[in-house]
């Protein structure tokens, strides 16, 4: 899934970008207008403000992860279906003089060749069908171009309309696929949540008994909705896709073993999942948690909890819906001993 976890991996995928550029310019020069393919595709920067929230801008998109997941041991999710974010997309990227400082040093450096650069000229400053980069139309509109899935996914090369250009306040052509949209920036705004840590707390701890019932649950101050806020500043949309905790699966790491309740998936229940353990209840049946039929010898059992987060989002004009389903796990090794019998 597609993010930019740090500024370091930032710069990464920066110069891997305009390494690709510098070989791809001729590759894609039969292409019309791609002969740029691959430049700047991944723009970006980081500003912090004055509360510490970072907005990180890729592809002329601004995240909001103020209300992500924080911490150590959270993660991105897994999508429970077969489902990507976009590989690629288009959104402005330019003003007409921005094009013009871009372009310009690449016809004067004659590596892409006389005829793609003639075709380019007569493209954007000859008046087929643009005339001088549309600078007549500066502050009226955008040029638009494609943008990349940092991490390349298959698909990423397949946005290969050449740069175009739009008024404020009408829609991209009709023939462009995957131009911005409140949708598009919430599976943008998806593949960047970041869940808290599955380690669920158990009673025992540490160490447990055969045929004890263990109890699990997971804390409920950390357990919450999380959200992340995609937006185009340009175009003035936005949307937010929220991860809601649903449910809570144990996988005691053997089969010699009974689950609480016995299909594993422990439901939420009054904004917590499972329930603490309270004295006085080691005999009882635990709302969410696993009874071990056996030792774990000189080892342990790798339990798993895997957490089913339901995602849905609200974006610019009323839009909204649901996407698929995230899960997030982790795995705890628990230590499983036999009672020790008296004799007398």
């Amino acid at each position: 899934m597609p993010a930019v976890r740090s500024s370091a991996r930032a710069g990464a995928v920066l110069t891997l970008a305009l390494a690709f550029s510098a070989v791809s310019s001729v590759a894609f020069a039969d292409k019309g207008d791609r002969g740029n393919y691959g430049q700047d595709q991944n723009e970006q920067h980081a500003d912090t403000g004055d509360n510490g929230t970072v907005s990180v801008t890729v592809g002329g998109i601004v995240f909001d992860r103020s209300k992500n997941g924080h911490g150590g041991s959270a993660g991105a999710m897994t999508s429970a279906a077969a489902w990507t974010p976009p590989a690629c997309w288009y959104a402005p990227k330019y003003t007409p003089e921005q094009l013009e400082t871009y372009l310009k040093p690449i016809w004067a450096a004659d590596s892409t060749g006389y005829e793609w650069d003639a075709a380019q000229r007569d493209r954007y400053v000859n008046g087929e069908p643009y005339k001088d980069f549309n600078k007549d139309k500066s502050g009226k509109g955008y040029w638009w171009d494609s943008y990349v899935n940092e991490d390349f996914p298959p698909g990423w090369d397949s946005c290969t309309e050449p740069t175009f250009w739009v008024d404020k306040g009408d829609a991209p052509p009709a023939n462009i696929k995957n131009a911005i949209t409140p949708e598009i920036l919430a599976e943008l705004a998806y593949a960047e949540i970041r869940v808290p840590g599955t380690e669920v707390t158990l009673a025992p701890a540490n160490r447990t008994k055969v045929n004890l019932p263990t109890w699990a649950w997971l804390d409920a101050a950390d357990f919450k909705p999380v959200s992340v806020t995609a937006s185009v500043p340009v175009l003035d949309i936005e949307a937010t896709a929220t991860a809601e905790p649903v449910s809570l699966e144990i996988d005691p790491g053997t089969a010699d073993a009974t689950t609480y309740p016995a299909s594993g998936a422990c439901p939420l229940n009054g904004g917590h999942i499972g329930e603490p353990y309270a004295k006085g209840k080691a005999s009882q049946s635990p709302p969410c948690g696993v009874k071990y039929l056996r030792s774990s010898g000189d080892g342990s059992f790798p339990l798993r909890a895997t957490v089913t987060w339901k995602i849905h989002w609200t974006g610019t004009g009323g839009a909204g819906g649901d996407l698929p389903d995230g899960t997030f796990g982790a795995t705890q090794d628990v230590v499983v001993q036999e009672i020790q019998a008296v004799n007398r």
